[in-house]
């Protein structure tokens, strides 16, 4: 007699690894857009004035534009001033770059975006300049 087993195909070996491997590489896909996403959201927008002191690019491999502009001391009103305060930010395009470097030391509003984070190769700062006027 004839065992009824043996008469049944038998069915292939399941694979965990590949399920393991298939499932990871799902949650660093979802995790890395979800950090992409909030790296793109912006926290807040405005201007800032003051006399531009620093542009520059920087970067071993990703050349990135930075500036600093010097916003000025505040008058506590008992003839005592609070040291100067420096912004510092980043700008996303060469355009607006050459613009804040022929306006070098004088007083300017610029206005920018406060990104929550930001990748290593788009800048320094959280703060990206988008506009550049100068005042008189």
């Amino acid at each position: 007699m004839e065992s009824v087993n043996s008469t049944l195909p038998t069915s292939p070996k399941k694979h965990p690894f590949r399920k393991i491997l298939i499932l990871t590489t799902l949650i660093i896909l979802v995790g890395f857009f979800i950090y992409y996403f909030i790296c793109g959201m912006t926290y807040s927008e405005g201007t800032r004035s003051g006399i531009l002191t620093k542009v520059s690019r920087k970067g071993f491999v990703f050349k990135t534009f930075e500036g600093e502009l010097n916003i000025g001391g505040i008058n506590q009103g008992d003839g005592t001033i609070m040291p100067n305060t420096v912004f510092k930010f980043s700008v996303y395009d060469s355009k607006t770059y050459h613009k804040l470097d022929s306006l070098q030391g004088k007083k300017l509003v610029v206005s920018y975006k406060q990104v929550i984070k930001n990748f290593f190769w788009q800048g320094e700062s959280d703060y990206f300049v988008h506009d550049v006027r100068g005042m008189n």
